[in-house]
């Protein structure tokens, strides 16, 4: 609900893209700060401790917001600062959501774990994007916004039954020290830093234009906020498509197949470029949520397979800063360039920046031939002689 609720917030308390571009940055300029530093803390303390501490932050700021927002006094540099604590509090909770996966389920079953998390995910979107447009269109986005900050207080207090392993650390290993290790795992990989690198530039087109410019798009041309929701769930159903498949489908060269699913994201993009009617617009939604949510699992799947578990969080705080160091730029300058070229126009040039960096990483021949990690299952020893049956 929260995105919908957010971005028409902002457009209903000031009517301007480049004023939502400048909220929707806030939550993300915070992560690009202290995103390293949480995955060294989510590395040095239990995992769930560290979601637990993150969420409560999100739900504070969350709350505060919704309350400005029911009592009708919001300001917009109010909500800017409140989705600052929010990006902080994220900044912590990415990289040790990331890492504690392998350390609750068997090696083995690592994708489909990845694969069921993200169906649980996608499956509360598809109904919170549909009933939160609904919501918003109703009684106002303050409300949608109080429901998500109870979800957050929700999640700690499941997060906080969970246990986990804090890893052994070094005698006078310092902070910076710990950041040089991950550092260094995450350049020696090729294939990370280069789909991470291209991620980088395909985010900033991606989030730039469907979180600023999709909205303003649906509020001329598909039917405002109850139409946006509709496009988001849609989005959500081909998310779920492709956790189905995930759950059963392991090809060999995992991350090949990852990368395929980066290339059918700009259908999306065109669409509402053109734009499309509501429809055909959900429809490519569909095709670009499958192949996101591909993309989701086979690559976090990588990441869990290949890097060392106790510098886990460390490089996904590394993947973490690379995939989103140039979304607020195109959060906050999608706005000023839609008013100069148009918005149709803006959308066109992020539908090609996003599938020219896919072809771009799969030029890479690591990226391409990157395996899958089937662990070794050592059977049990067979008894030397058959058990005798109890009478």
């Amino acid at each position: 609900m929260a995105p919908i609720a957010l971005a028409f917030a902002v457009l209903d308390l000031t009517g301007s893209a480049s004023d939502l571009g400048w909220v929707l940055a806030a939550s993300w300029v915070p992560q690009v700060v202290f995103i390293l530093v949480g995955g060294v803390w989510a590395d040095r303390l239990p995992r769930n401790v560290v979601m637990v501490a993150a969420n409560f932050l999100s739900g504070a700021a969350q709350a505060v917001v919704a309350v400005l927002l029911l009592a009708g006094v919001a300001h917009l540099w109010e909500l800017i600062v409140l989705q600052v604590a929010r990006g902080i509090a994220i900044s912590f909770f990415f990289p040790a959501s990331q890492g504690v996966v392998p350390q609750v389920v068997p090696p083995e079953e690592l994708q489909q774990a990845n694969a069921v998390l993200r169906l649980c995910q996608t499956a509360t979107t598809i109904i919170g994007a549909a009933v939160g447009g609904g919501i918003v269109a109703a009684i106002g986005s303050g409300w949608a916004i109080a429901f998500d900050a109870g979800t957050y207080f929700a999640s700690a207090a499941f997060l906080a039954r969970m246990r986990t392993r804090i890893r052994a650390r070094r005698e006078h290993s310092t902070f910076l020290r710990e950041l040089a290790e991950g550092w260094h795992e995450f350049r020696s990989r090729t294939w990370l830093w280069v789909v991470v690198a291209a991620a980088a530039l395909g985010n900033m087109a991606w989030v730039g234009s469907q979180a600023v410019l999709g909205p303003v798009v649906a509020k001329e041309s598909l039917h405002g906020a109850t139409g946006w929701g509709i496009v988001i769930a849609s989005e959500s159903v081909g998310l779920v498509v492709a956790g189905v498949v995930a759950l059963r489908w392991k090809p060999r060269r995992i991350l090949l197949y990852g990368v395929f699913g980066l290339l059918v994201i700009p259908v999306l993009l065109v669409a509402l470029a053109v734009p499309l009617s509501l429809p055909a617009v959900s429809l490519a939604a569909v095709i670009a949520g499958f192949g996101i949510e591909l993309f989701n699992v086979y690559w976090v799947t990588a990441l869990q397979q290949h890097v060392p578990d106790e510098v886990l969080a460390r490089v996904n705080a590394y993947d973490g800063l690379g995939s989103i160091v140039f979304i607020p730029l195109g959060l906050t300058i999608v706005g000023p360039l839609a008013d100069v070229i148009g918005v149709s126009t803006t959308i066109w040039c992020a539908a090609a920046l996003s599938a020219v960096t896919g072809l771009a990483a799969l030029l890479t021949r690591d990226v391409r031939r990157l395996e899958r990690v089937d662990p070794i299952v050592i059977p049990s020893p067979e008894p030397e002689t058959a058990p005798v049956p109890l009478r």
